[in-house]
């Protein structure tokens, strides 16, 4: 354990380099941040427990009467910045150097680098990614691959630079600030903008974030009280940070007009976070047997509950002058397989079109090979920069956002979220939080998906479309199974790096234990840290 004085303590390994991110003044900045704030971040996640207590007796969300005021005032958000205005194909992935460079160098418009859900939190990759960003905003990143012999270098016109922290309830557990692990969010925001905030300046561009995972106004509140904060610090005017916010919590699509108005000097759109959407569904309706949702595959953005929510963010985006932006497409190019591969291509082309024609400003895609494909729908659809000033007239109910979707269990669909499960697990093991399984770029939401179902179909013995219940039984011969064919795969020595024991053991107990987990990263967290 390193001691810097203060109270502040650094256990994670210090690698060449590490000490220019990790710098005196930097800590003390993200120290700050951390003392000031942190006890505001444990209370609103105590709240989160309080109000699943509510869910789990037969309340159901619904929009605020308190802050109905602010839903029906005349007000808008702070103008978007000039390099934010176009933002029709954006592509995520980790902070990663070599993902970096490709995916800023792919076409898009902008590129999300991930230090959440498509990013293993290993000690390593938080730092190397914070070094990396910085490179990346001084145009001076580069790569050697020096097993394939390749090299890789920024190219002119990169794409917009949007960071996305991790989320409110995650701990950095390798920084100490007086003898508590610090706020993972805090760590990720505080070292991105105090080394670069002036680079973005002097190329016209600023500190970029996507947040996540918020439930409420209140995180929102909590965001912009960093934010102001921070900026003050470092001499900085407000509205000098920027954020869009993931509506990716099936909580915060009932306070969207509040979660606006809160970060109004600071936001410019909202993101439509699918997967995650979809695992909080799920996870905030766990224990009632008649929010059950049917296979995973059958739960897409044209489902009515989906459309809904992404309909109304479109509606309360476009009112208060914000971008609303559009969702993943999971599909990957397929090499080898024309069939599969135009199959993908056409899965895309119907979920982006369908986004641009109901409203949204912009998309997100897993791939670069996808690049091409979205841009090409939304130009044809929306030739203007956005669409920031169109109005549908969308009306979304309380019941429009609750009533679940139709279809089917599958023991298909059972043996899916199992695979699916254990391999997303073993890769975030390894230290790679996105990791291409069956053709589908795979991150922490959609496992999140994945294990919440099989928790949820058990303790309420949901009926597969045979009849047959998904019952503790069925699971243990499914996993026993799978289990079987994926060590008969691979050798021994193959089986021991791939980690995949320790994932089924961190599956099962996400499947099996009576007590729902908030997050799989937490109990799969103490295996890395």
């Amino acid at each position: 354990m390193t001691g810097i004085g203060q109270g502040i303590e650094v256990n994670g390994a210090l690698k060449p380099g590490f000490d220019e991110i990790l710098s005196p003044d930097a800590l003390a900045f993200i120290a700050d941040l951390h003392r000031r704030f942190n006890p505001a971040r444990q209370r609103l996640l105590a709240a989160r427990t309080t109000r699943q207590k509510a869910l789990d007796a037969g309340q159901d969300p619904d929009f605020d009467p308190m802050s109905a005021d602010i839903r029906a005032g005349d007000w808008r958000i702070r103008p978007v910045p000039t390099d934010l205005q176009d933002r029709r194909v954006e592509i995520t992935g980790p902070v990663d150097r070599k993902m970096i460079i490709n995916a800023l160098n792919c076409g898009a418009k902008c590129f999300m680098a991930d230090f959440e859900d498509a990013s293993s939190p290993v000690w390593e990759n938080m730092v190397q990614g914070q070094i990396n960003l910085r490179d990346a905003n001084a145009r001076k990143i580069d790569f050697e691959d020096t097993v394939r012999g390749k090299s890789y270098a920024l190219k002119d016109n990169p794409a917009v630079l949007i960071v996305r922290p991790r989320g409110w309830h995650l701990d950095e557990a390798h920084m100490l600030i007086d003898g508590e692990a610090m706020s993972a969010s805090l760590f990720d925001f505080g070292l991105y903008l105090f080394h670069n905030h002036e680079t973005l300046k002097n190329v016209n561009s600023g500190p970029y974030y996507y947040l996540p995972k918020l439930e409420n106004a209140a995180e929102a509140r909590l965001w912009n009280m960093v934010i102001l904060h921070a900026q003050a610090a470092l001499g900085l005017p407000v509205g000098t940070v920027r954020v869009t916010v993931l509506i990716e919590t099936i909580l915060a699509s009932f306070q969207i007009d509040e979660i606006l108005y809160a970060l109004r000097d600071h936001i410019v759109g909202l993101n439509c976070g699918r997967w995650d959407y979809i695992f909080s569904y799920i996870k905030r309706f766990a224990k009632r047997a008649e929010r059950t949702l049917p296979d995973r595959a059958e739960v897409t953005m044209t489902s009515p509950f989906m459309r809904a929510y992404s309909r109304l963010v479109i509606e309360t985006c476009h009112k208060r002058g914000a971008h609303a932006i559009g969702g993943m497409a999971a599909q990957i190019p397929v090499k080898g397989d024309n069939a599969a591969n135009d199959a993908a291509f056409a899965k895309v082309r119907a979920d982006k079109e369908r986004e641009v024609t109901d409203g949204h400003d912009g998309t997100w895609v897993a791939h670069p090979g996808m690049v091409a494909l979205a841009t090409e729908v939304f130009d044809e659809y929306m030739p203007a920069p956005n669409q920031v000033g169109r109005l549908n007239g969308y009306s979304t109910s309380a019941a429009d956002l609750l009533t679940p979707s139709a279809g089917a269990i599958t023991l298909g669909g059972v043996r899916t979220n199992i695979e699916v499960g254990i391999l997303y697990i073993a890769s975030w093991l390894r230290g790679q939080g996105a990791a291409p399984i069956h053709n589908l770029m795979e991150d922490a939401a959609t496992a999140e998906i994945s294990r919440a179902q099989l928790w949820q179909w058990r303790v309420h013995s949901a009926k597969m479309d045979d009849g047959h219940p998904v019952d503790t039984a069925l699971l243990e011969a499914q996993f026993d199974d799978i289990l079987a064919q994926m060590r008969a795969a691979c050798d021994e020595a193959q089986w021991v790096t791939s980690r995949n024991d320790e994932a089924v053991d961190v599956m099962r107990a996400l499947v099996f234990d009576d007590n729902f987990a908030e997050f799989l990263t937490l109990p799969a967290y103490e295996l890395i840290k």
